[in-house]
């Protein structure tokens, strides 16, 4: 069994120097290990600040914060505890120790509306890496909301599982299956936001440049699902967050409205994405068609010219810039074939720790 200790109030950045595991509690004491993971050079605590305000997108629904929907549903110091939590068990299970088995005997059930390999095999892999048993349940195996209601669906799974996991379309789904599980409820992505793929983002921050906490990050593209996560996120921890994006396609007004009343970072949205990126810690990607608007995919080309990530965007970022990307990419689109390649790109790591991350967020849930 993993010891995981217990935490502060306080938030400890750990600059790591690029080391690409970081592999001690950020809140407690700090030992160098004898892992080969990371040494850490240098840690800064800074108190956690007050909820921000909720929106009615993002209104706390279902049993209080048993289940994860949005980010900022819960406090900054839960989110770092989570963090902490996702580096402790990825160390032990980079180690090859597999004796972690808090889900033994439990099941989850996994409803996908929309495909995808990443949310699948990172959640199947992990709840089974660490005792459990994913049952996957296609579109075609509930087509919730038309051959059953979403609420029965909520609360016949809720008699057979421990958890539930869903990546559906409408946000509402999410909603839904909250209100009415009496499971705990993880949203793997809806067409609004995308809570679990930011917090694997925020877990390769402070893997490769030591924090996520008062770094710049500037994402290049439509303003998705993934902005308006970063946006949540902006609006319970500090840091810099700007959205370059064309004239039209800016993320939701309301939650750029509540991540800039809340106070707490600096918000930014721009439609001039060489300027946006100067002095970016990251630079960020997403594809410029999702889901459910590919017949728009070739209006969106031509709209979103000189959004592209490439060598040119990155030279301007300067040479500290990481590029991220939450993938699947459609290369030569919305970001070069280079750039996905170059040394600077840590897509494979983020990618992997959707893994972890996930890990983390399940053990919260479940209480474990």
């Amino acid at each position: 069994m993993v010891a995981i200790s217990a935490h502060s109030s306080s938030y400890c950045a750990v600059a790591s120097h690029n080391k690409p595991y970081i592999s001690h509690n950020l809140r407690n004491s700090i030992s160098i290990s004898s892992s080969p993971f990371s040494l850490p050079r240098k840690i800064s605590c800074r108190a956690s600040p007050s909820l921000a305000a909720e929106s009615p997108l993002t209104a706390k629904v279902g049993n209080g914060l048993k289940d994860f929907i949005h980010i900022d549903d819960f406090d900054k110091d839960t989110i770092l505890k989570i963090l902490d939590r996702a580096i402790e068990v990825k160390t032990l299970l980079k180690s090859g120790d597999r004796s972690f088995r808090p889900f033994e005997g439990k099941t989850m059930s996994m409803i996908f509306a929309k495909p995808s390999m990443r949310t699948r095999v990172s959640f199947e892999t992990g709840f089974s890496l660490l005792g459990g048993h994913a049952i996957y349940l296609g579109p075609d195996d509930i087509q919730m909301g038309k051959r059953e209601e979403t609420r029965d669906v909520a609360r016949v799974l809720s008699r057979y599982n421990d958890i539930i996991m869903a990546r559906v379309f409408s946000h509402q789904d999410i909603l839904d299956l909250a209100k009415y599980a009496t499971v705990p409820v993880i949203n793997g992505l809806t067409d609004y936001n995308h809570p679990v793929q930011i917090m694997a983002d925020a877990l390769t921050m402070i893997e490769h440049i030591g924090r996520f906490e008062g770094t710049k990050v500037v994402y290049v593209g439509d303003g998705n699902n993934i902005v308006h996560s970063w946006l949540l996120l902006a609006a319970v921890v500090p840091f810099h967050f700007v959205c370059a994006c064309p004239k039209g396609f800016e993320p939701d007004a309301k939650t750029v409205e509540k991540a800039r009343k809340a106070g707490i970072s600096k918000i930014e949205i721009t439609d001039d994405p060489k300027e946006a990126v100067r002095g970016a810690d990251v630079v960020y990607s997403d594809v410029w068609a999702s889901m459910g608007q590919k017949e728009e995919a070739a209006y969106r080309r031509q709209v979103f010219k000189g959004f592209q990530v490439d060598q040119n965007l990155m030279d301007a970022a300067g040479s500290k810039a990481f590029f991220m990307h939450c993938l699947p990419a459609e290369r030569g689109v919305e970001v070069t074939d280079e750039v996905v390649e170059a040394p600077y790109s840590i897509v494979f790591p983020q990618a992997e720790n959707r893994m972890h991350a996930q890990n983390a967020i399940m053990l919260h849930v479940l209480g474990k």
